[in-house]
């Protein structure tokens, strides 16, 4: 088989890049304004898309997964990333300040319900916003399920992926003293709000390298060297959550609760061979939602831009825009 077979094929799926008809910082208290756009369609069928992380804010390419001529998207930058504002900061930044940011959105585009896309942390938040705002989704889809629980961070950032990246998890461990390295998360906390910018970055791009080196199958285990203040935001905003386990109720809140919207149609792409985020929590959350369908994707891993990835989610967009339930 050629080996660049995949590739081309999700080149062929992918529509060509649109540029927003709208953008806008809006003021969402607390201190905090975010960045929102809209593209396509202004008529169309609305989506919004939730970008991973937390921190890592939206990017052009995320566009390129709906037809323009169909779907009003709708893509922001969560709080303290992107082009939000303050940069970096976690102060009023939770994820329920998010879900009601998600909802001042809504009501501030006149929008009834929509669609909600998610992936990684997005999928967290997309599920979350689900089980708080039912009525407002018709459709849920999300891709490299995470479900913020203490099973999935203890396998990330507790040596569970590091079997398999012994080299890039040593490197990862090392950058602190023996005696912290059985609580990673709570260790790099301490670095990465010391203070001190010089030792805020270091730790911030370690984080951010750990995570960038498993995201796709096809990945080599090369780093490479984030800017500094994108790694600031990602790490600080990923660590920041995780310390505080999402600011969930209790552990496995979201799939104890996922009965209260087994109603909503979902559909999740998810890749076999995903080091960040298993495809046990893809698997739990299509059992426990019985209009959900899983896609599981043979050679694919976690990062959006992978090739199977992108055919899969852009198939899945085309099919549900000829559904009649989703276009009233």
């Amino acid at each position: 088989m050629d080996k660049n077979a995949g590739q081309k094929s999700a080149s062929q799926y992918l529509f060509a890049q649109t540029a927003p008809f709208m953008t806008r910082m809006l003021d969402v208290g607390d201190g905090h304004t975010i960045y929102v756009e809209q593209c396509g369609n202004p008529d169309g069928v609305p989506v919004v898309v939730l970008h991973g992380g937390p921190g890592g804010g939206c990017s052009p390419a995320m566009r390129r997964f709906f037809d323009p001529s169909v779907y009003r998207i709708i893509l922001f930058d969560q709080r303290g990333c992107g082009r939000s504002k303050p940069h970096a900061c976690v102060e009023a930044n939770t994820t329920w300040h998010l879900v009601a940011d998600i909802e001042r959105i809504r009501e501030a585009f006149n929008i009834d319900r929509w669609i909600v896309f998610g992936g990684s942390w997005g999928a967290t938040l997309s599920l979350t916003y689900a089980l708080t705002h039912p009525n407002c989704v018709t459709h849920l889809v999300l891709r490299g399920v995470f479900l913020m629980t203490k099973s999935e961070l203890d396998w990330f950032y507790g040596g569970g992926a590091g079997k398999f990246w012994p080299d890039l998890w040593e490197r990862f461990a090392n950058m602190v003293p023996p005696a912290e390295r059985d609580d990673l998360i709570a260790a790099y906390n301490k670095r990465l709000f010391c203070g001190d910018r010089d030792i805020e970055i270091r730790f911030a791009r370690a984080w951010s390298a750990w995570e960038n080196a498993l995201a796709s199958i096809h990945n080599t285990g090369a780093t490479g060297q984030p800017p500094a203040d994108y790694a600031l935001a990602f790490a600080r905003l990923e660590n920041h959550y995780f310390a505080n386990a999402g600011f969930l109720e209790r552990d496995g809140w979201i799939l104890q609760n996922l009965g209260r919207i087994a109603h909503i149609p979902a559909t999740i792409v998810q890749g076999r061979y995903d080091m960040i985020c298993p495809p046990t929590s893809a698997w739990k959350v299509a059992c426990a939602m019985p209009k959900a369908e899983l896609k599981m994707v043979p050679m694919a891993g976690h990062a959006l831009s992978e090739p199977e990835i992108t055919t899969a989610l852009v198939q899945v967009m085309n099919r549900l825009r000829r559904k009649s339930d989703i276009l009233g």
